[in-house]
């Protein structure tokens, strides 16, 4: 089997940290699409803005698995030294996300509809929010595909290359956001139009860093790209791993509902401590993918010690980042929720909360690293599993807690759900090395 590589704190923050800083540029882009769209003077072209974002993330959010499924198979792939295979994971990957957004095309009126009925608004908004789906969606295949291209990249170690494609696009964005609706006076479909290009030019920047593998006869070898084995293989992984985000997509949508009985104010200081655990997400995706790239090409190569390290070094980080946090959130967090929220009630509501926030990165490290551990090893169906007793866990935890403390039982049992999600992740870790130990 071919060498690896030793497995070194290098190594894992090499390729941690780019994600980090591209995860970083999310939230300025989000930012600038509603600053200069609230420069028009009036409130609808923000509220339509943010709503036809939200619809279209939400309906993206489906195909996540694509990237993490991508990531598994193509580092097992290069692990075992199989670059054809390699070649044909990222052929397979942009053909399934290409033809998923083209899906979502043919399918836009249904499925705005049905947004629009769960989340209705005013009748100016839903006009300005129409219009602003009606171009950003043709973008679908080309933002659906970068899921597929982006967990390649991340399988190969390549995450520099996900940090400039990330840059891009996110400054192209914000350049055309300017220029078209400060400029041009293009207002919601000009925001709508800069994305659009944004998200197909970062497609083709992705593909150009990807020439590599077009220049393997492979990645056009019909035969290998739509073997029955592979194809049954790829439908599995990314089935499991789409149902385990579904359910942990329940979890926090379930916190949100219930939190929303306790008052608006409540809701509102949920909602800002949440974002909390948005930044902690954030800061562990870089290490959670390494750990995925790494763990794949171990289990690849056979390699049970090169496991082992690759679990140990990318943990030992991530615990390093998650006691970072917590110290932050306990020193700062209040002037945070301060600056988020500036309703004096909501700013007293969300203080009486801040500890689980300090707990949250503390608690919850397990979870989120052993996630990328299980990607990586495409152990996808103990994924799947482990995350209905968590959700079953967290269903026991609420009905318990919430008659008998209010908000602070719906906190509580959210940390709950993430500490089962460790502990029971934690118990199916032997078979990853078993896994390891044989020919895959």
């Amino acid at each position: 089997m071919p060498d690896i590589g030793p497995i070194t704190h290098r190594r894992v923050l090499r390729g941690a940290l780019p994600i980090v800083v591209a995860n970083a540029t999310v939230p300025i882009l989000g930012a600038v699409d509603t600053g200069v769209v609230g420069q028009l003077g009036t409130a609808a072209p923000i509220g339509a803005v943010g709503l036809g974002a939200i619809i279209l993330t939400g309906i993206y959010w489906i195909f996540g698995f694509l990237r993490m499924g991508t990531t598994g198979l193509t580092s097992q792939a290069y692990g075992a030294g199989r670059s054809g295979e390699v070649s044909a994971m990222l052929t397979r990957a942009l053909m399934l996300g290409i033809a998923a957004g083209v899906c979502i095309v043919l399918l836009q009126v249904p499925l705005y509809w049905a947004a629009f009925q769960i989340a209705p608004a005013s009748p100016e908004v839903e006009t300005l929010a129409q219009q602003y789906l009606c171009i950003r969606v043709y973008s679908a295949p080309a933002a659906i595909a970068m899921y597929g291209l982006t967990g390649w990249l991340i399988a190969l170690e390549r995450t520099k290359a996900v940090l400039v494609v990330q840059v891009w696009m996110n400054c192209l964005n914000i350049g055309l956001d300017l220029w078209f609706v400060l400029g041009l006076g293009w207002g919601v479909q000009g925001v709508a139009l800069a994305t659009f290009l944004a998200e197909w030019s970062g497609l083709a920047l992705g593909l150009w860093l990807c020439r590599g593998a077009f220049l393997q006869p492979a990645w056009r070898d019909w035969t290998r790209i739509f073997d029955k084995a592979r194809l049954r293989e790829i439908m599995a992984v990314n089935t499991d791993i789409m149902l385990r985000s579904l359910m942990l997509q329940a979890i926090f949508m379930s916190f949100l509902f219930l939190g929303a009985r306790f008052g608006d104010v409540t809701l509102a200081a949920n909602q800002v401590l949440l974002q909390f655990l948005n930044i902690t997400a954030y800061a562990l995706d870089g290490f959670a993918f390494a750990a995925e790239a790494l763990v794949g090409q171990a289990i690849g190569g056979r390699n049970v010690q090169a496991l082992r390290q690759s679990v140990v070094l990318s943990s030992l980080w991530g615990r390093v980042i998650t006691a970072s946090l917590a110290v932050l959130f306990a020193g700062i967090g209040a002037p945070l929720i301060d600056f988020m929220a500036k309703a004096p009630d909501v700013q007293i509501e969300a203080r009486q909360y801040l500890p689980y926030m300090v707990a949250a990165p503390l608690v919850g490290v397990a979870a989120w690293m052993l996630d990328g551990v299980f990607i990586g090893a495409t152990q996808s169906r103990d994924m799947r599993n482990m995350m209905a007793i968590s959700l079953g866990v967290y269903v026991l935890a609420a009905a318990s807690l919430l008659p008998l403390l209010g908000n602070h039982g719906l906190w509580l049992a959210l940390l709950v759900s993430f500490i089962a999600r460790g502990v029971t992740l934690g118990l199916k870790y032997p078979s990853l090395e078993r896994k390891a130990s044989v020919s895959t």
